[in-house]
């Protein structure tokens, strides 16, 4: 009768088999390492991002004026407009903010409003101006018969030039434009529910 073959021995493997094993943990260890740091990395990017961020400043309509409406003598309009820098490390300058006054479409009349100035993080900067021209009168006839019946649409537009400023850094110029939507009363008077209303605000 023929010897069987003897079993295979298989124990010369298992060294192999163990620095194997120890090699895969020890690699998945350093991957996991490497991914916990980098997600780390990613969430204080994130935050620093997020508090570094320039934010737009925000505009509100305070008062809007014309007098002699409902008379038909329109001589002038005045207002009153809230700028809010909302950054807590990052400050804005401005150059000068021109407005314009708009009824219907038609330009009632433009002016400068305020020279160049600096506002300073967490500022509210108040934007007053008039506009008296020529076109008021033109136009008064047209607005009081509008006034007649207790409303009158205008449209407020400011427009300036902005860039940011954190500590030693300054961003780019951004062309600013501010739209204010009111309507004034018989008497001239701004509309209570359109007092602190926002006025949108778009670069470009």
């Amino acid at each position: 009768m023929p010897n069987s073959a003897p079993p295979p021995d298989h124990r010369h493997h298992r060294p192999h088999h163990i620095r194997e094993s120890l090699s895969s943990r020890a690699a998945k260890l350093i991957c996991s390492v490497f991914l916990t740091l980098l997600l780390i990395t990613a969430v204080i990017m994130f935050v620093l991002w997020l508090s570094l961020r320039p934010h737009r400043p925000r505009f509100h309509i305070s008062s809007f004026s014309a007098p002699g409406l409902s008379s038909g003598v329109l001589r002038s309009i005045s207002f009153n407009v809230s700028s809010r820098n909302p950054n807590r490390e990052i400050g804005i300058y401005y150059d000068a903010i021109s407005a314009s006054v708009f009824y219907n479409n038609d330009v009632l009349g433009s002016s400068p409003v305020l020279f160049p100035f600096y506002q300073p993080p967490k500022n509210t900067t108040a934007v007053s101006g008039e506009i008296d021209r020529e076109e008021l009168t033109a136009a008064a006839g047209k607005i009081a018969v509008d006034a007649a019946g207790g409303r009158v649409g205008f449209r407020l537009e400011l427009s300036s030039t902005i860039r940011f400023k954190l500590s030693t850094w300054d961003s780019h110029h951004h062309g600013m434009h501010v739209t204010c939507y009111v309507e004034v009363g018989g008497d001239g008077e701004m509309l209570e529910e359109y007092v602190g209303r926002k006025c949108p605000i778009y670069f470009g």
